[in-house]
């Protein structure tokens, strides 16, 4: 396969970090962009980072995607040939007291990115969605071809937008875009707000931690190697029409134009109470848990049917939790010097 000059968004963010590296170990050019703004730990940033500007094929452009004239100028200059958008304003919780901030970059910036995409003819958009948008549901597994009109945070309304904004797009100018909603992603180098690293720094400074809804808590971790392969491996395999689609009784999941959307999960929903379990076998600690009720935004159970994925692209995640969690300790001790 021909190197191709791709821009990643987000890039000294977790996923888009770990996207980077693969892409430039397989020879491709990456513009990586970020803003690095101080949501968590900018030094954590500067240090992923690090890791990608000492590398040949890379080069880094602080920039926010809410900039629409720097945007403009920079999809001007460099003509990508594909575009893997991860940056945007993360959190469900945090959108419930920084409401503007995700229409600035989730919003904002999500056009700014399918404006250059369509003026420079990009050859296919991939785009991160969010499990988030499932909202309401309880029908489980999660499938692309459910229905998605139920959000319960901002976040989740902001991802469900991209979505509508995408088909936009793809209907109007042809333009293929892929999004992909990313079940909670963990591992090595991950986001300081997340559960994993929240937890592991309480246990090892002897503090206890928040276990939400008493416990009572199912989510579908996603190793954060498994993710990556499926962002390359589904950019590598341009979105198109689904020549079966029907409008009278239209799928989420496919259209009439080159679109598409596609759980990213690792089909295994693991209790709250066993991933902390995993925790503290890798520590060698006991945490001690001060158990509260579900919060506001934040649903009991996530789980994600990846039949889609595995048939586009035939691959599914199934790194299991003990071993990503025991990665990703062995990382934070390695990092913090712990």
């Amino acid at each position: 396969m021909l190197p191709v000059k791709i821009l990643v968004t987000g890039a000294a963010g977790f996923i888009g970090m770990t996207t980077t590296l693969r892409l430039l170990a397989r020879g491709d050019e990456v513009v990586g962009l970020d803003n690095l703004n101080d949501y968590y730990a900018v030094s954590l940033k500067e240090s992923r980072l690090q890791r990608l500007t000492a590398l040949p094929g890379f080069r880094f452009v602080k920039l926010d995607v809410g900039d629409r004239a720097g945007m403009e100028a920079l999809f001007a200059a460099e003509k990508f040939d594909k575009v893997i958008h991860l940056a945007a304003q993360a959190g469900v919780r945090y959108s419930l007291q920084n409401p503007h901030a995700y229409v600035d970059s989730n919003l904002v910036g999500f056009i700014n990115i399918l404006e250059g995409c369509r003026h420079h003819q990009v050859q296919h958009l991939v785009y991160a969605s969010s499990s988030s948008v499932y909202g309401g549901n309880t029908k489980m597994p999660f499938s692309e071809h459910d229905s998605v009109d139920h959000p319960v945070s901002l976040y989740a309304a902001t991802k469900k937008a991209n979505e509508l904004m995408a088909h936009t797009y793809s209907h109007l100018y042809g333009l293929p875009t892929t999004g992909l909603r990313f079940f909670t992603v963990y591992g090595p180098w991950g986001r300081p707000d997340m559960a994993l690293f929240l937890f592991t720094k309480a246990i090892l400074e002897g503090r206890a931690i928040d276990v939400f809804n008493h416990g009572n808590m199912q989510r579908d971790f996603t190793y954060i190697d498994d993710i990556v392969e499926g962002v390359i491996r589904v950019m590598d395999r341009t979105a198109a029409v689904n020549p079966e689609y029907d409008p009278i009784s239209a799928d989420p999941a496919t259209s009439n134009v080159p679109y598409r959307v596609f759980n990213i999960g690792n089909n295994n929903p693991v209790q709250l109470l066993d991933f902390i379990g995993a925790i503290e076998k890798a520590l060698g600690k006991t945490a001690e848990k001060r158990l509260l009720p579900l919060q506001d935004g934040d649903v009991p159970a996530t789980y994600a049917n990846t039949d889609l994925l595995n048939d586009w692209v035939g691959f599914a995640p199934a790194t299991p939790v003990e071993e990503g969690v025991g990665r990703f300790v062995a990382w934070y001790r390695d990092y913090y010097k712990i």
